[in-house]
């Protein structure tokens, strides 16, 4: 099977291929971002074009591997001549640009750890960031620096600001500002990129946490290593030079390996968009760059579907989707075979370990399962309290070994939640599962509450420590309430204190104020009480909107 034939729909207990064994080659020394940029130079990949992007204010902008891997030899430079040392954090907040992959290379080419953010992220969360990462230095763009400037008070690690972009650079006392393009202007001569070893820090990405604090998860230069399985098992790369229209955001930890890492370690082309989102724009990318490869989460593929009339012959060079963030439905899936004769490839990874499962051309998709585990990733389903595996067909929780090449280093400053999560050989990833008799993967639940909401992970304990600073609220409990299959809204049930008059709007107006857009409740109810156990713990699968006295209007 290739990947432009159709993966039927599995039916059970049927004869599959087998997959070819894998055996990691984990050299003693990597290095992520001379990996993605200087090894191919010198190679017929060195005057491809690395990435585009296609950015709805500034224009069209692209840059072979050649000019990549020389700007962020520029930018690792320019780090050693401010004084920045090996493992300092280096702050990342920008939009897709090719600033991007300068900063996240060259931080890593330095030696320094990359921290990218959301440019989504409210000042005081910038603020927590950079405080609990100690970061030395940020890179943004001077819009955003506009915003941020008077806000970064009492960072007493950050030293330098780098900015990118069209604008006027901003001083900020005691911060040393400088405009980003300026400085590697300047710079003609590099030191080769830092030695590091395969298990040094590389990158340190900041996921929704259980206390209501963002939680820092911190991979090492070996998880290029452990995403090797999925250039062959999900991504299908051709042995030519694929190109890979991505609609997701760089910050993103599945969108730094799928539109950074991944394919530019293999010398594949990537384009992104920066701007509104648009059905028919991701339709015109394909078209207009020839892509091969498409990448998005199942709120883009409904949206292709529901506002498009497009077909096949509208993208006559595609051949392979992919989609990974949150569950992709049934009915997405077979809507999208109807018209474009293709089948989209889910993944399913974490923070911790990126996409380890995942559905592949080498076998039929069976549809409501995350497909399989990628060759080389051992999965076992156990009981998280003894180890003991699961019989066949029975529940257990997803456990990976803690030596995969993929999987994280630690929770950053966090030794007691690190230890929480190890256990003996093993990751507990939380989430369970069951295998069904042909090794199919079935997902039912996660331990905790994380919402997946439109491809992003939100944590309730975030919007509830939020909404409990609000003076009239007394309690609030924060879930998703499922529209469809596919489609979740972050809401929250709120609890005044007697005699409060505050209406719910001004409350889901105040969320929006202290939280990102993506994060702040898209519908806040006004409860009498809240479901709890007899320990006073909120059950948050009782809450239901039928209980609301009030709900807001937007």
């Amino acid at each position: 099977m290739n990947a432009s034939s159709l993966a039927h729909v599995a039916p059970p207990s049927q004869k599959l291929p087998t997959f070819d064994p894998w055996v990691w080659r984990l050299p003693e020394h990597l290095n992520i971002g001379a990996a993605c940029t200087d090894a191919h130079l010198g190679t017929p990949a060195e005057n491809r074009v690395a990435m585009v992007v296609e950015d709805d204010t500034l224009g069209v902008s692209q840059a072979t591997f050649r000019e990549l891997a020389e700007q962020s030899s520029r930018f690792a430079q320019l780090l050693r001549d401010l004084g920045v040392a090996v493992e300092d954090r280096v702050l990342i907040r920008l939009p897709n640009s090719l600033a991007y992959p300068i900063a996240f290379f060259g931080a890593m080419k330095r030696g320094a750890i990359a921290v990218p953010t959301s440019t989504l992220l409210t000042a005081e969360e910038v603020l927590y960031l950079a405080r609990d990462s100690e970061a030395a230095v940020l890179v943004t763009d001077k819009a955003m620096w506009a915003d941020l400037h008077d806000k970064l008070g009492g960072l007493g690690e950050l030293r330098h600001v780098l900015l990118t972009g069209p604008g006027e650079v901003i001083g900020q006392a005691p911060y040393n500002v400088l405009d980003l393009a300026d400085e590697l202007a300047k710079i003609t001569a590099w030191e080769p990129p830092h030695h590091t070893r395969s298990h040094d820090p590389a990158y340190l990405v900041y996921t929704s946490g259980t206390t209501g604090y963002p939680k820092g998860v911190l991979h090492a230069h070996r998880a290029l290593v452990g995403r090797e399985p999925a250039a062959r098992y999900w991504f299908d790369f051709a042995p030519g030079g694929d190109r890979i229209v991505h609609s997701g955001k760089f910050n993103w930890t599945y969108v730094l390996g799928s539109a950074l890492m991944d394919p530019l370690y293999l010398g594949k082309t990537v384009i992104v968009h920066e701007g509104k989102n648009d059905a028919a724009g991701w339709l015109r990318l394909i078209a207009k760059h020839g892509a091969t490869i498409f990448i998005g989460v199942p709120t883009i593929y409904r949206q292709i579907l529901q506002k498009t009339q497009a077909r096949r012959a509208d993208v006559p060079t595609l051949r392979h989707c992919m989609s990974a963030g949150e569950h992709l439905s049934d009915e997405v899936l077979g809507q999208w075979r109807q018209r474009f004769g293709m089948d989209i490839f889910e993944a399913v990874g974490m923070s911790e370990i990126s996409y380890y499962l995942s559905e592949s051309v080498f076998r039929p998709i069976r549809p409501g399962s995350a497909g399989f585990p990628q060759p080389g990733h051992e999965v076992r389903l156990l009981d998280p309290e003894t180890l003991h595996e699961a019989a066949p067909g029975e529940e257990g929780m997803i456990c990976i070994p803690a030596d995969d090449p993929g999987l994280f280093m630690r929770y950053w400053k966090l030794p007691e939640e690190s230890a929480k999560v190890f256990k003996e050989r093993w990751f507990l990833t939380g989430d369970y599962a069951r295998f069904d008799d042909d090794g199919y993967i079935w997902f039912l639940g996660r331990r905790d509450d994380i919402i997946n909401s439109f491809g992003y992970r939100v944590s309730p304990h975030e919007i509830e420590r939020v909404m409990k600073n609000h003076p009239a609220v007394a309690d609030c409990a924060a879930t998703g309430e499922e529209l469809s299959a596919d489609k979740v809204l972050v809401v929250a049930y709120v609890m005044l204190h007697p005699g409060a008059t505050v209406n719910a709007d001004d409350l889901a107006a105040y969320a929006r104020k202290y939280l990102a857009a993506y994060k702040a409740p898209k519908i806040v109810y006004a409860v009498e009480n809240l479901p709890r156990t007899k320990n006073g713990k909120i059950i948050r699968r009782q809450l239901d909107p039928k209980t609301a006295l009030a709900r807001s209007s937007n």
